[in-house]
């Protein structure tokens, strides 16, 4: 058996982890893969060469790179028997949260909130990727892969051309009120989807909770929401509200491309 050691840069939210565990699926010289997501390090045991593992990973474009490989004599592994229900239960927080930033975007007329709804959208399209895939075959993962990327994008298109038509018109202000309580409830989830999934590891190292849960791109883009809310107030703009809106559709639309390289 060998153990390889990836860094992968741009793994800070277990989104991305049920990505990668997609990219893999079906390399059947994998015997088990080992995330921790605060040190952006995937430890896989697997037999034979590591090459087909490399580039598999490589072309989900999150910065990767392979650090070692070694032989190693470990043959057994602890699996989470409670995957499958911790995933229902990340999938659950977040699909809430987009039906509960969407009403409160299109309300409020905050372009923020509603990006963020997206990318809320985004992450329960994995999780749900995942959880429709257990027992599933490849073929019927890559369709909904496809379905969730093309979906996504459509979304977020319709989001860059609403941006620009208040950019350019005479809008009300988003309530900016709304846009900082939403958004503080929402960071709030984010750390809770982390700290369920990353407490799921059964990895006892004393990790700061903190540390953990601020590394993931939601909740930057939550803080960044708050943060335009806390300007459109100051500067009497809803510009703010819209840089930080066509910013969070730029990430929800590579995020989508990562799904579709799914469904290759």
């Amino acid at each position: 058996m060998n153990k390889t050691i990836f860094e992968i840069t741009k793994m800070d939210c277990p989104s991305e982890e049920n990505l990668i565990r997609m990219k893999l699926d079906g390399i059947s010289s994998i015997a088990n893969l080992d995330f921790d997501i605060p040190n952006r390090k995937l430890i896989v045991f697997h037999k034979g060469d590591v090459n087909q593992i490399e580039k598999s990973i490589i072309e989900l474009n999150l910065s990767s790179k392979r650090i070692s490989t070694e032989q190693t004599d470990q043959r057994e592994f602890n699996e989470n028997s409670n995957q499958k229900r911790l995933l229902w239960t990340v999938l659950g927080i977040n699909f809430a949260f987009f039906l509960i930033e969407m009403t409160t975007g299109i309300i409020s007329k905050s372009m923020g909130l509603v990006a963020d709804s997206l990318d809320m959208l985004a992450d329960s399209f994995v999780y749900g990727i995942s959880l429709f895939a257990v027992g599933g075959t490849l073929i019927k993962k890559k369709r909904v892969a496809k379905f969730a990327g093309y979906f996504q994008i459509t979304l977020a298109i319709i989001g860059f051309v609403e941006v620009l038509r208040r950019f350019f018109g005479d809008e009300k202000l988003p309530d900016f009120s709304t846009m900082i309580i939403v958004s503080i409830f929402a960071l709030i989830a984010n750390g809770i989807c982390l700290y369920i999934l990353q407490k799921s590891k059964s990895k006892e190292e004393a990790h700061m909770k903190a540390s953990m849960i601020f590394t993931s791109n939601d909740v930057i883009i939550n803080l960044g929401v708050i943060f335009a809310g806390i300007l459109v107030n100051w500067l009497s703009s809803s510009k703010p509200d819209l840089i930080v809106g066509t910013i969070v559709f730029v990430l929800v639309i590579q995020g989508a491309f990562r799904i579709l390289k799914l469904s290759k």
